[in-house]
């Protein structure tokens, strides 16, 4: 279920908030459906349960997941989730990066878009 990177850069709790939003995203967990508790997914991927709980908080922070008190927690549905400004804002500057290397590298505007709606059309990625 998920993959943590001991030698990685980014921290646990970054890598387990990754890990679930992917799984989101893929539409392996869908709305409604309920998280492991933080103590038996911190023993499932061998974690400190503070890890898991900051990152259960991090994702109720964006939206992602909701906690019903004595039930557990939650994926919310899409339509309940805030986007994340400075993340945006972050990944907009890293796509613009990457298109002026594709035009550095020979790719026009047309082959550009092209290329962009090949990956959006992928399988999972839509």
């Amino acid at each position: 279920m998920f993959q943590l990177d001991l030698k990685s850069r980014k921290s646990i709790y970054e890598q387990v908030v990754d890990n679930i939003k992917s799984l989101v995203m893929a539409g392996v967990l869908k709305p409604k459906d309920k998280l492991p508790s933080v103590r038996e997914l911190s023993r499932i991927i061998t974690v400190n349960p503070n890890t898991v709980q900051k990152a259960y908080r991090e994702l109720e922070r964006q939206g992602y997941l909701y906690t019903v008190l004595g039930l557990g927690t939650f994926i919310t549905e899409q339509s309940e989730r805030k986007p994340d400004e400075d993340k945006l804002n972050d990944l907009r500057k890293q796509l613009r990066q990457l298109i002026q290397e594709l035009r550095y590298n020979g790719m026009e505007t047309a082959e550009i878009r092209c290329l962009i709606l090949d990956l959006l059309n992928e399988k999972g990625q839509a």
